[in-house]
């Protein structure tokens, strides 16, 4: 009973408008005569071509970055290593839009790496390195690098440090540990990880339309502009429906060989009569595919990695660690740095310092406004979020019943379809339902994506109660209700908050849903910093920036507290 809301709210507000967004694309004069004409003309046959290579491309540079800044995560301690995982870990919560714009400035004409390449001489004027492939690609990699290294991480740590230690003591140098140890045993979480950076950046549009040239377009920058047009209808949805094929396509081939956990980052959930894992039948079946591949090439390529000196892996995952942590860190500090300039235009460094922005800003009763309506939206879709989400992970993790995974699959699953196809499938429904512009609307969609992360984080959290503790209150004549008052609630209490922390951050930052969905009587922030990031770049946009990066930093340090209290618990 405790799935019911949940799986009730989804089934109305996002499996119907998808299912109703499959069958217009179906309704054109023949059956498939939508879906003939986008594989027929070849500008969009050729964007979904470029959109596979742009994924693939950053999927990869995501994990050669990745790799190492993980491992340095993983082998620092202290200090040292808390303030690394907050370099990795906060940008991550930074919206898209806002880090898209900190590299619109660091890449721009008057911007810190065009000055440094004249001041260095290498170039002669400031070169072109915006609307550019290259510009797509250093900024879909920044933007999707926070997700390949968490999901590492998670990976790397799960090891058992024994087994490490024992190739070493059977004389084996670090290559070879790395090689034949440590990278045979993290395959799982490196397939994982590519797989979520890949079927993230199929849905991209945000970053590729502000850096990107007319030869950089992806697919999903096609629905968004044929959204405009009202005969666009049937084909529209079609081009929607082939992006949302391909991408539960790449995620079915995953699930068939990691298990559909890696979409939600956790283990295997109990069930009633779970049937043997694929792992367990494929125990005795001899070396696993990361084993056989390591004795293939392993031994040739350890010959030449031996040639080179010992510190030489310690110092490339250093070097590679410090690469990342800068190309993360360093966009988002030279704009907020940019956000106290002087200067009319953008420019770094700044002539000379004011707060003329932040009055303007202030002063700007449509900054006000959409900031407002943003603060609403996000709490109202909090709620939502976190009654249903929580509900929903009571009932996963207590329940006792077949086909848990299954479940959950649909939970999480808003988080693998790309939001301008969610957009357009609800923006059928709400505009029957005359909620198109109205904020129970704009919060309701923004909850689509909000009961997954409440889920998880919830489940998480309830997994780690000690059941021996609620069983001894029950014992002692506690009602069910009273042993989740008294003890499971206070349990999990700093999953919840952190649960309704992110369920509100997600649908503060939301941009996509809400270009479908509001109005002009409607703007939130992320719309309004759209709007001026493609007509007009000042520094504004820089104080709307910082503002919430430091919203997000108080966030952060707020719930700090009541996370370190429940570890001590």
């Amino acid at each position: 009973m405790l799935l019911v809301p949940a799986l009730g709210f989804l089934a109305v507000v996002y499996l119907l408008p998808v299912i109703d967004l499959v069958h217009i694309s179906l309704s054109g004069p023949t059956l498939l005569g939508y879906f003939e004409r986008v594989f027929s003309v070849p500008l969009y046959w050729d964007s979904l071509v470029r959109t596979m290579q742009i994924s693939l491309t950053v999927s990869c540079l995501c994990l050669v970055l990745g790799y190492p800044t993980a491992l340095l995560i993983h082998r620092s301690t202290g200090i040292v290593k808390v303030l690394i995982s907050a370099a990795i870990v906060l940008p991550y919560f930074i919206a898209i839009l806002i880090r898209t714009y900190a590299w619109m400035v660091l890449l721009g004409r008057n911007g810190p790496i065009n000055k440094l390449l004249v001041a260095l001489g290498i170039t002669g004027e400031p070169a072109q390195l915006l609307f550019n492939r290259g510009s797509v690609l250093v900024a879909m990699t920044a933007v999707l690098l926070p997700l390949m290294v968490l999901t590492l991480y998670s990976s790397i740590s799960r090891l058992d440090p024994g087994l490490v230690r024992a190739g070493r003591a059977c004389g084996a140098g670090p290559a070879a540990v790395f090689w034949r140890v440590l990278l045979p045993l993290t395959f799982p979480g490196i397939g994982a990880g590519f797989l979520l950076v890949f079927v993230s950046a199929l849905g991209f549009f945000i970053t590729p339309t502000l850096l990107g040239g007319p030869g950089d377009q992806m697919f999903a920058m096609h629905i968004t502009q044929q959204a405009d047009f009202a005969t666009s209808e049937g084909f529209l949805q079609a081009l929607a429906v082939v992006l949302l094929v391909i991408t539960l396509a790449v995620v079915a081939v995953a699930g068939r060989f990691l298990g559909f956990s890696f979409i939600w980052g956790g283990g295997k959930l109990t069930e009633t009569a779970a049937p043997s894992s694929a792992a367990e039948r494929r125990a005795g079946a001899g070396p696993s595919l990361g084993a056989r591949i390591a004795d293939l090439v392993g031994w040739p390529l350890l010959r030449l990695l031996g040639r080179l000196p010992a510190g030489f892996g310690a110092w490339t995952v250093r070097i590679g660690g410090g690469v990342v942590i800068a190309g993360l860190i360093l966009p988002i500090v030279v704009v907020m740095i940019i956000s106290f300039s002087s200067a009319v235009y953008l420019t770094f460094p700044p002539p000379g310092f004011s707060l003329r922005w932040y009055e303007r800003f202030f002063s700007d009763s449509n900054w006000r406004s959409a900031f407002s309506n943003s603060l609403t939206v996000a709490v109202m879709s909090a709620v939502i979020a976190v009654s249903l989400g929580a509900a929903a992970a009571m009932g996963i993790v207590r329940g006792r019943f077949p086909g848990k995974s299954a479940v959950m699959l649909v939970l999480v699953s808003p988080v693998i379809v790309p939001p301008v196809v969610l957009g357009l499938s609800l923006y059928t429904l709400f505009l029957k339902l005359d909620l198109v512009g109205s904020m129970w609307g704009l919060a309701a969609a923004h909850a689509i994506g909000g009961i997954p992360i409440v889920v998880v984080i919830v489940a998480a959290a309830l997994q780690n109660v000690d059941r021996r503790l609620e069983q001894a209150a029950a014992v002692h004549g506690a009602s069910p209700l009273t042993v989740f008052r008294t003890v499971t609630l206070p349990a999990i209490a700093p999953g919840l908050a952190a649960a309704t922390f992110f369920a509100f951050l997600h649908s503060f930052d939301e941009l996509v849903l809400s270009l479908f969905l509001s109005s002009a009587n409607l703007k939130t922030l992320p719309l309004m910093l759209w709007a001026d990031v493609n007509y007009q770049l000042n520094p504004v946009l820089a104080v709307v920036s910082t503002l919430e990066v430091l919203f997000i930093l108080v966030g952060v340090a707020l719930a700090g507290p009541v996370l370190a209290r429940s570890r001590a618990a």
